[in-house]
């Protein structure tokens, strides 16, 4: 008689069965849209079948299991789990391994769970919520077949301890085998990985606390299992990937054998233990295992270590052979590899071999400029370094401007004794960009001008917060060639179809570009290209910015062009309004009755350490750059993909290191010769809900919030962030706000910009955008630890801190979970305004400087970001006549929800 023996059983269409002797499990994590740029732009474009081909590279590459995470804020998370699990699932050489279902929220887990035809892994649960929302999470679990990933997370927090590992685990796994009868096989433990060698003592023993609850819980529960994210312990030498892989090979090795069965780490770059050198391995291992430690003896000596690396990785012997090319080939490489030494010399040495100074930008230098072109089109170069090339181009155009302005006064003159017309040639094609009214944020429209710059446009940059007048003024005094628009916030939408409709009342006929995060497509299609017929259209990112203006330069490709893109914003608005009468909402009162239910009664408020406010007028910029979350600085430049993984991409590795290192050079110096100022307001009050959308704040302010309203699951609450605050029926809760930013940035940028530095201006603007949101977490890091206090032994990695696994929430008026701009007032105003925030609110409630943030506090375990999303005509009467202010106005602010 055969034995059935207890392992954990996986299976896709064939079974993965984990035996004793099973070597650690790889997880493949390319289908998942934070980690993989272009699985996330399939999905986003409804691509689902190409999206396939990522999965079935990892299971051709050997992945055992294959984990899908729909998590992202643009996606509707359970249809997009839904498709694409429907599709995976009937795709035979796909679904033959299991699949890991991953996501923060389990609605989308449970998607995932109704489309799974095997026996999958739940990534994951926890204690967070309490015993009563895990068993509830964990019953389907069990309901549906499947192995489950368990946190050690609960009301507390997150277990940094070996015996806050064991216990919670222990305590978990209690109540999962005697409660719910689940077999132990079947869960996974992840005790959570912390970094090591921060410089703070309490940290140093992590690792070996993680070690030592691996061992002890495959002793006391020894059909579990072990997992965790490994890149955590190493996230002190982040930059530094030499180091980083030899923690991370000590770091397995000690683990696998104390226990740990799977994990996610990047085997490809991962060394072999026996073949780390001597001296780094043994610095590895007095970390890990925190021996030889005492007052961070052996921190320091691997921090020193690791400089000695770095130092040697910067010896770069440069190949100066290039040098000895004639002056064409010169410029040209300078252009190309953006080198601004030679920059001077060699134009002036071009200068004076070239009949005219106009020759040589219209020569090499051009002829360096289309290569530099058709490297970019063809995806052999990338943003960065288009910008550097930009700069030499800029420094060589500034030498020669003199005597081209000398060249043409001179034949001026020579026309007026000859008594002659002087006719100039037309000239390159004008382009005029400016950020519309009420708006701030320009990166985006400064890299436009500079990649189009590049390819021989003329740019006429307005700035930002121009008013319409102002850009239509302009453009028919330059008698441009074409208007492109910037945009970041909501309000800036309305603002660009005012000028397209001012652009027909005005007979203009020159195309009309969209761009910025806020914009799309469909908006364009929708609402701005009917007000204007000579062509809107929308541009998605500095790269195809070329080609659009090409096509509409020339008079060949023009009219095809435009009709193309007409007839897809036709078919655009037609889907639209299709998709319109899809969804079902339901009325306004039914929805505030279907609120998310929290038992008040076992409730107990943290009392904040004081109420009002207090500001922080100087915050060392230096004790944020660990809270710098690298990722949207990277998509800012256009380069995408999960950080650090990026700097080790295959196609923009090479690129995104040396922007990192460029970005890690100028940060160095900002904070070193203090360029910027951070500063921050906080503020508590007491708060009670008084109706079901409608929050009192200090006995005096009412603070209104919008609520779901389209129709739900049965057991699906719609929420409004009211229902995170105790009502008063019950007693009285706290509620916080909070306004960061950096300021002093602009002496810099003018310094940048009257240097011709298109690329440290830029990387200035990025990097305040970093360091503004690194200071809203710290500023939140620090409430929750101890001004207000409600999480006063948390321990999270900067890693945690970006996937928001902290408790409480702290969301933005004008975002998604409160979408009216015009709270902001309130905001504000209890904050101090002006005056205490050093911030401007615009006509448009844009923030100025534009590195600035600000938002609301809720303190409870339960409270969680959500979409309002649309609304309908029944709850916008209602919102208007609590918020006692015109219709008007509001339909202004709240158009792109009732739409």
């Amino acid at each position: 008689m055969n034995t059935i023996h207890p392992y954990l059983r996986l299976s896709g269409l064939q079974p993965l069965v984990v035996r004793p002797e099973t070597n650690f499990i790889n997880v493949g994590e390319r289908t998942n849209v934070t980690g993989s740029k272009k699985f996330a732009r399939l999905i986003k474009e409804n691509k689902y079948e190409e999206a396939l081909s990522v999965a079935r590279q990892q299971v051709e590459s050997g992945a055992q299991i294959i984990d899908v995470n729909m998590d992202d804020a643009l996606l509707d998370g359970v249809e997009a789990m839904t498709t694409f699990m429907n599709l995976l699932q009937s795709e035979p050489d796909i679904a033959l391994i299991p699949v890991m279902i991953d996501s923060s929220k389990f609605e989308i887990i449970e998607a995932g769970l109704k489309c799974a035809q095997g026996k999958c892994i739940v990534n994951s649960i926890s204690l967070k919520e309490g015993e009563a929302k895990f068993i509830e999470q964990a019953t389907i679990c069990k309901d549906f077949g499947a192995a489950v990933i368990v946190m050690a997370f609960d009301e507390k927090g997150q277990a940094d301890t070996k015996e806050r590992k064991v216990e919670i685990c222990s305590r978990a796994y209690n109540i999962l085998t005697q409660q719910l009868h689940f077999d132990p096989q079947d869960i996974i433990f992840d005790p959570n990985i912390f970094a090591v060698a921060t410089g703070i003592e309490s940290h140093n023993n992590y690792a070996v606390d993680f070690i030592e609850a691996t061992r002890t819980i495959k002793q006391i529960m020894p059909l579990t299992k072990v997992s965790g994210g490994v890149s955590n312990v190493s996230f002190s030498f982040r930059g530094n990937d030499h180091v980083r892989e030899a923690i991370h090979s000590v770091f397995l090795y000690h683990a696998i054998k104390a226990g740990m069965d799977m994990g996610i780490v990047n085997a490809g770059q991962l060394v072999v233990y026996d073949e780390i050198e001597p001296l780094l391995k043994q610095l590895c291992e007095d970390v890990l295992l925190n021996r030889n430690n005492d007052n961070n003896e052996a921190t320091e000596k691997l921090i020193q270590f690791a400089e000695t690396v770095k130092a040697k990785g910067k010896e770069i012997v440069k190949d100066e052979r290039w040098r000895n090319e004639p002056v064409e080939k010169r410029l040209a490489h300078a252009l190309v590899n953006g080198i601004t030494d030679y920059i001077d010399a060699d134009t002036e040495e071009a200068r004076l071999k070239y009949d005219r100074p106009l020759d040589v930008i219209e020569g090499p230098l051009m002829d360096g400029m289309n290569i530099v072109g058709d490297l970019f089109g063809a995806g052999k170069m990338f943003l960065p370094q288009v910008v550097k090339s930009a700069r030499v181009m800029k420094k060589a155009v500034a030498v020669l401007t003199p005597f081209i302005e000398q060249e043409k006064e001179d034949r001026k003159n020579a026309h007026i004794a000859a008594g002659t017309v002087n006719e100039e040639a037309a000239g390159a094609a004008k382009i005029l960009l400016a950020t519309v009214k009420g708006d701030v944020h320009d990166i985006g429209k400064n890299i436009v001008g500079v990649v189009l710059g590049c390819n021989g446009y003329d740019i006429i940059d307005l700035g930002v917060m121009v008013s319409a007048d102002k850009i239509l003024a302009e453009a028919q005094k330059h008698n441009v060639d074409m208007i492109g628009l910037s945009g970041l916030i909501t309000p800036s939408l309305d603002e660009m179809v005012h000028i397209g409709k001012e652009m027909t009342r005005l007979n203009m006929n020159i195309p009309l570009l969209i761009g910025g995060a806020t914009t799309s497509r469909m908006h364009t299609a929708v609402k701005i290209a009917p007000e204007y017929e000579h062509g809107v259209v929308h541009v998605l990112d500095a790269s195809r910015s070329v080609t659009v203006a090409g096509s509409l330069l020339s008079k060949e490709q023009k009219p095809a062009f435009l009709q193309s893109i007409k007839n897809e914003y036709e078919q655009l608005k037609t889907d639209f309004a299709s998709k319109r009468t899809v969804k079902q909402y339901v009325p306004f009162e039914a929805a505030q009755q279907n609120i998310f239910n929290i038992d008040w009664e076992l409730f107990t408020p943290t009392v904040p350490t004081f109420t009002g406010t207090k500001i922080f007028d100087s915050i060392d910029v230096a004790t944020l750059i660990p809270y710098i979350d690298w990722q949207p600085f990277f998509i800012a430049w256009e380069l995408h993909g999960k950080f650090p993984q990026i700097l080790s991409d295959n196609i923009v590795g090479k690129q995104a290191t040396d922007l990192y290192n460029d970005a890690q050079k100028l940060l160095h110096q900002l904070v070193s010769e203090k360029w910027l100022n951070a500063k921050a307001v906080i503020g508590f009050w007491e708060a009670q809900k008084i109706a079901p959308d409608t929050v009192l704040l200090n006995n005096q302010v009412e603070l209104q919030f919008l609520r779901q309203q389209i129709k739900k699951a049965a057991d699906q609450p719609n929420l409004s962030l009211a229902d995170f605050i105790m009502p008063a029926t019950n007693g009285t809760d706290y509620l916080g706000a909070f306004s960061v930013t950096i300021e002093g940035i602009e002496p810099h940028i003018k310094r940048f910009e009257e240097n011709l530095d298109d690329y440290n201006k830029i990387m200035l603007q990025a990097l305040a955008d970093r360091l503004a949101e690194a200071l809203a977490e710290y500023m939140h890091h620090l409430t929750r630890t101890h001004y207000w206090g409600y999480q006063k032994n948390e321990q999270l990695s900067n890693e945690q801190l970006i996937k928001e696994e902290y408790v409480g929430i702290r969301p933005a008026p004008g975002y998604p979970a409160c979408p009216d701009h015009t709270e902001k007032y309130k905001l504000f105003e209890l904050l101090g305004g002006e005056v205490a925030t050093g911030i401007h609110l615009t006509e448009s409630l844009a923030m100025y400087p534009a590195s600035s943030v600000c938002g609301w506090y809720f303190a409870h375990p339960q409270s969680k970001y959500f979409g309002v999303g649309k609304i309908e005509q029944d709850q916008f009467d209602d919102y208007v006549r609590r918020k006692k202010l015109p219709i008007n106005e509001m339909q202004r602010w709240l158009r792109p929800i009732m739409e």
